[in-house]
């Protein structure tokens, strides 16, 4: 009898039976799913990583051959984007132009995180003298335009790419520092970690197991965000001449050079000026939405 009721029981109730609760990275992973701007903007992300790794294979011509006798035509079948003051291709440069522009981007997020979350982390774990030490530096460095810092830092270490992003990665840091710091602050007093410091692990131990880990969420949604901050900045400085210097294929420095030839031949600066457009516009919606994906209050 029991075990027919048992039964019985299962049948009436199928969802029970079936239900499988699924981890925090699962729901996370749906959520993402579920919102179709940020699967847009993962998808131009993507596009743009292969164009930029395969870049070699996809251009169909050297972006750095000049030919005269094709300066400044316009878009034909045998080069859809047309050609530059110099005869270039400017699809092969725009295919090129992207390494550049995600290598800056990218580099100097990277060094923006890894100074930026280590100032926050220790600040906010520790608090007290050596919070308010490191807060009031990032207060002075945040009391200054990001671009105007950045074209300081260029105009003191000279224009170049590399400088453009030691540049783009010191003016950030400011930012991740006070993110991360916020999040360890929230984290730092969990039960957890009063249970790690009661079981006698050190300081060390307790800051890249338990806090860094689980504080790292906002810190992946701005950097992803920053990176489209990044791309926009370089492309500034080398419109100003202060980034990537010629002939190198750089986004900014393409249509700082393509300006004078607006009226005669609009496509040698509206071309690269739209690639800057998507690759920040990809970001930023593959930004917004792993901002909504991890959300801990976002419920499905």
């Amino acid at each position: 009898m029991s075990q027919s009721a048992s039964a019985s029981q299962a049948e009436s109730n199928p969802f029970e039976q079936s239900y499988t609760p699924r981890s925090p990275v699962q729901m996370m992973v749906s959520r993402f799913k579920k919102n179709k701007r940020a699967m847009v903007g993962l998808w131009m992300v993507v596009i743009f990583v292969i164009v930029a790794l395969f870049a070699r294979f996809i251009a169909p011509y050297d972006p750095f051959v000049q030919n005269m006798d094709l300066m400044l035509e316009p878009p034909t079948w045998s080069h859809p984007f047309g050609n530059d003051e110099f005869g270039r291709d400017i699809l092969s440069r725009v295919i090129y132009g992207a390494q550049i522009s995600l290598m800056i981007g990218i580099v100097g997020v990277l060094i923006s995180v890894v100074f930026g979350v280590a100032l926050g982390t220790i600040s906010g774990y520790f608090g007290g003298f050596v919070d308010s030490i490191v807060m009031r530096i990032m207060d002075i460095f945040m009391a200054f335009p990001s671009f105007l810092l950045a074209l300081a830092i260029v105009s003191v270490l000279g224009p170049s790419m590399v400088n453009v992003m030691i540049a783009i990665g010191i003016f950030s840091v400011p930012t991740f520092s006070r993110i991360s710091r916020s999040a360890v602050i929230s984290v730092k007093n969990k039960e957890y970690i009063e249970a790690a410091k009661a079981m006698g692990a050190t300081n060390a131990l307790i800051i890249f197991k338990h806090v860094i880990p689980n504080s790292i969420a906002p810190i992946i949604v701005l950097s992803t965000l920053r990176i489209a901050t990044a791309i926009l900045t370089a492309s500034g400085l080398s419109f100003l001449g202060m980034g990537a210097q010629p002939p190198s294929p750089e986004w900014g420095a393409m249509l700082s050079t393509g300006r004078e030839y607006l009226r005669t031949a609009p496509h040698v600066s509206t071309i690269p000026g739209l690639a800057i457009m998507f690759m920040v516009l990809a970001f930023n919606m593959l930004g917004d939405g792993l901002r909504d994906a991890l959300d801990p209050k976002m419920k499905l």
